[in-house]
């Protein structure tokens, strides 16, 4: 996939003018050719218009803390970058900029199986938390290979990513949970099973001993009538009765998506094409904008809420609608 001439590229709009992560996408647009755009493209939206919140007024929250935990690791706020591949894709600099970017943020990003350079050399950009990312569909002693490797230069996670391959979604079966096993074996740093769309695949990743997993569906938001991982979010959590950290991706463009997601219980949320759209428009400043911002609308909304803390967030704060029936008309609806 090769990205426009440099000589080629169109103005953008100072990012400084934008005022919600969306707009990004339109600036990403501008820059990228359009089998390059379509990879980052797209935003799955009913199932964050399902639910809206319950605000508690009356609420001291002039000292907002939206420091959490996830495997270990300190992070000032719930939002972490979701491995993409092959980024020099969306920008020349590619993983090196969004390191930079994602540092500048203090937001910790997860490097995929297939990036365009190697982990040794972001690692020793990096000074925020740095994960790795392997599918367990793969070669076993491939990965941990690279896991290892990974590890010595610096990552503090190995995210092991189920049901998939770089080229697309497959049907989890046994392969996975041994490639899981073998993972938390050989590597002395937390091991996170990221792919989980059931409470059954959540405790078997628990019991594989996974520090911590991610609700996360493989494929473009919305295909092929899959639910979204909000929408399975709370039966995951449930299942895994507080003994394992909870993550989700899927979708995530605002900080009021973030605050939903806190709310059904997740410890955090990854955050993958808004990235991306930063990146191309505007390298290492563009990943850094839209994670501030995304920072920055999560703290308005604990705020209007009535939540100083995370800690404070709980499933009180939010109502889930029920969505449309399927089939139904306006007309229905009006009935």
């Amino acid at each position: 996939m090769a990205r426009q001439p440099s000589s080629a590229r169109p103005r953008v709009t100072p990012f400084e003018e934008l005022v919600n992560v969306l707009e990004f996408e339109t600036e990403a647009q501008r820059v990228l050719a359009d089998d390059v755009f379509r990879v980052v493209s797209g935003s799955d939206r009913p199932p964050f218009e399902r639910i809206t919140f319950r605000p508690r007024l009356m609420v001291n929250c002039v000292d907002l803390d939206l420091t959490t935990e996830v495997a270990g690791q300190r992070l000032v706020a719930p939002i972490i970058v979701a491995p993409l591949a092959d980024q020099r894709s969306f920008h020349a600099e590619g993983e090196l900029a969004t390191i930079r970017g994602a540092a500048a943020a203090k937001a910790a990003v997860v490097v995929s199986a297939r990036s365009s350079m190697p982990i040794e050399s972001l690692a020793k950009e990096a000074t925020t938390p740095l994960f790795c990312q392997v599918f367990a569909a793969e070669d076993a002693a491939r990965n941990v290979s690279r896991a290892q490797a990974a590890v010595q230069a610096g990552c503090t996670t190995v995210v092991v990513t189920i049901g998939a391959t770089d080229k697309g979604p497959r049907s989890p079966g046994r392969a996975d949970w041994q490639a899981v096993e073998a993972m938390r074996r050989a590597v002395t740093v937390p091991v996170v099973v990221k792919g989980i769309m059931t409470a059954d695949d959540a405790k078997t990743a628990a019991k594989t001993g996974a520090r911590a997993i991610v609700v996360s569906s493989y494929g473009h938001p919305g295909a092929s009538g899959r639910p979204a991982p909000l929408d399975v979010l709370a039966d995951v959590v449930d299942a895994m009765e507080g003994r394992t950290e909870v993550l989700v991706d899927g979708g995530f463009r605002r900080g009021s998506d973030i605050m939903k997601a806190l709310a059904l219980g997740a410890r955090a949320v990854l955050v993958g094409r808004p990235v991306m759209w930063g990146l191309a428009a505007y390298g290492a400043d563009g990943v850094q904008a839209v994670l501030e911002m995304l920072q920055t609308e999560l703290g308005r909304v604990m705020g209007c809420c009535g939540t100083p803390s995370l800690a404070a967030i709980s499933r009180a704060h939010v109502k889930v609608h029920a969505p449309a029936l399927a089939g139904r008309t306006d007309a229905d609806r009006l009935r």
